[in-house]
Formats: structure tokens, sequence, C-alpha cells
């Protein structure tokens, strides 16, 4: 175990260039070589408030949405959200909802990501809100009371805290971000939303070369 290679996803469950990522990250995971472990991390890409998003910030998301669509097939998002909901531009309780599902069940991780990216992006729900966090654990099945007294307590605080620190120490700053671990060596992986195969062969070569 001591020599096995790591590959770390650093991620943001409310990203919409994670969400982009997503379809690319599930067929390298797919293909990924077995003696490469995976490991999730949450970077925290905003934190707690209660505030509405300001209109600047809520232009700036619309038109990175725009220009995913432009650019990575088959990834759509509901417009709806903005008329139907008060943004808040706050993704710690996303955060702290995927390391909660991950304590109760430990393959519930990428499963609550999926699910906080449905509501987001294709139901128009806001994950900034508790009551559509709790709807996630139900849908994938989690204990929701356990998920709820979970989601506030200071360990999960905790934990998040640490996962935040992990990203930066990794030099990770912006998401999704890849960072391939081999023989006690970082190494930033370049993100490719159309082709799988490009980052596979970015990590084979580390792999043979290093």
């Amino acid at each position: 175990m001591m020599d096995k290679t790591m590959l770390y996803y650093i991620h943001d469950p409310m990203c919409s260039w994670c969400y982009a990522f997503s379809q690319s990250w599930d067929a390298l995971q797919r293909d990924l070589p077995q003696d490469i472990a995976i490991t999730y991390v949450v970077g925290g890409l905003a934190p707690d408030t209660t505030e509405p998003m300001p209109l600047a910030t809520q232009k700036m998301v619309q038109q990175a949405w725009q220009r995913i669509e432009q650019t990575v097939p088959g990834v759509h998002f509901n417009r709806d959200f903005w008329s139907r909901n008060t943004p808040i531009r706050s993704t710690y309780p996303a955060c702290r909802a995927v390391l909660a599902a991950k304590k109760q069940r430990a393959d519930a991780e990428a499963e609550m990501i999926r699910a906080i990216q449905t509501a987001y992006y294709q139901q128009a729900k806001n994950p900034s809100l508790p009551e559509t966090l709790h709807a996630c654990a139900r849908e994938i099945g989690l204990h929701v009371q356990t998920f709820i007294d979970d989601l506030t307590s200071s360990a999960m605080e905790s934990e998040l805290q640490q996962q935040i620190q992990r990203a930066r120490s990794m030099n990770v700053y912006s998401y999704p971000s890849l960072r391939l671990v081999h023989n006690h060596t970082v190494f930033p992986i370049a993100i490719d939303y159309l082709n799988h195969r490009a980052i596979l062969d970015e990590i084979s070569a580390i792999k043979f070369e290093k």
C-alpha cells in the first residue's frame, strides 16, 4: 500500500465546471488501472452565507453555464433555477452533505454528488438550502435524521476544513482539479472535458517515466 499511486479528484458539488466534467470523469474511472486508488476531496468553493447572490455573480455563473453548453456536448442546464430560487453563493453546505453521505456509506459519496448536481442543474432546486440536501439524502437511501445531525455537527465542519486544507496543500485553487500522487510526489493532471483518454495517457506517462 505504501507504493500505491493515488489520484485525487478535487471538486465542489455545486461547481458548474465539475458538472461539465462528470461524463469524462466517469469514463476515466472506468478505464483507470486498478492499481490507482481514487480519493475525492471537496475544495469548498464558497463559504457559508444566507445573503442573496449579487447580481454580478449571478451573471457570471449564468455565463459559465452558457460557455459550458457551447463547449461540452451533452451538458445542459435548467435555467428555471434563476426564476424559481433566490440564489445564494454558498457551497459549503453541499460540501458537508457529500462528507455526511460518505460517513454513512462509502459509495454514497459519489451518489450524493450526482444527486446534488441533478437537483441543482436539472431540477432547478437550490442546494444551498438544507431542505434540498435532506431530499438528496432521502433520494439516495441514507438515514435522513442521521444525515441531518451529521450535516450540522462540529465534526463535519472539522472534516470540511481539513479537506479544504488538503486541497490547498496540493496547490489547488480551482475546480475540478486532478492530482496524481506517485512515488511521494504530487503531479498536476490536466483536465480534459472531451477526451478522458488524454488524461489516461498523462497518468500513464508519469507512472512509467517517474
